[in-house]
């Protein structure tokens, strides 16, 4: 008789990162809210001044940046016995830069850690495009032939053959209705803290996990035999 398998295949890669974009955001607050909103947009013009030194979409260090725009709001905070205080005034900018060398990222990091209300947020470790969809496309390879190679062994141990592909789908979308389960990559991150000023700040770049999930029906044993 002919039997039904159905198999999850997934597979996971590690590679060492090529890239690195710095999340990071300047902001102040205070009482006087003109104060607050100079006081940012002066820190923000000498953080992107740091960054066009550096930056060369073809050759790096810095490769590409990116700048929000300024957001400003007012809160009034609550003291402990409970009296609301005095309006603070807040602004900030959330800034990406993304850096081909590591090397000059450290360095960039000690000098931004002078300057007064710039904090980063998060490194995020990243392939470049092309290599990132090259992984992509070897992971979901692997993940296939997992697959297969574990729907086999179910039909080794039963004694029945070869398996044949009768259905394959994203992870999750086999039954009708569904939608996939997960994502194809995580890219690892790790949020710095600053360090001294001017200092070049170490840090251990995190390897960068491509991972692939598929479902799979196979089937397997004499067709035109009934059970």
């Amino acid at each position: 008789m002919a039997v039904d398998i159905t198999v999850r295949g997934s597979f996971r890669a590690f590679r060492k990162p090529e890239r690195a974009v710095v999340h990071l955001v300047v902001g102040l607050e205070g009482a006087d809210a003109a104060h607050v909103y100079h006081g940012v947009t002066g820190q923000v013009a000498t953080v992107t001044a740091l960054v066009r030194e550096l930056h060369d979409p073809e050759h790096g260090p810095v490769t590409w940046w990116a700048s929000d725009q300024l957001r400003t709001w007012a809160s009034r905070p609550w003291n402990q016995d409970g009296k609301q205080l005095p309006l603070v005034h807040h602004a900030h900018v959330d800034l990406q830069v993304k850096f081909a060398e590591f090397g000059a990222l450290g360095s960039w990091l000690g000098k931004l850690a002078e300057i007064e209300g710039a904090n980063v947020r998060q490194i995020e470790w990243a392939l470049t495009d092309v290599h990132r969809r090259q992984l992509v496309r070897e992971v979901r390879a692997a993940a296939v032939k997992d697959a297969q190679e574990r729907a086999q062994a179910y039909a080794d141990a039963l004694g029945l053959g070869p398996v044949r592909l009768a259905s394959l789908a994203d992870a999750g979308m086999l039954a009708p209705g569904l939608h996939p389960v997960g994502g194809e990559e995580m890219a690892m991150a790790r949020a710095m803290a600053p360090g001294d000023s001017g200092v070049p700040i170490s840090f251990a770049p995190e390897d960068v996990s491509v991972t692939a999930d598929v479902d799979a029906r196979f089937t397997a044993g004499d067709p035109t035999m009934g059970s």
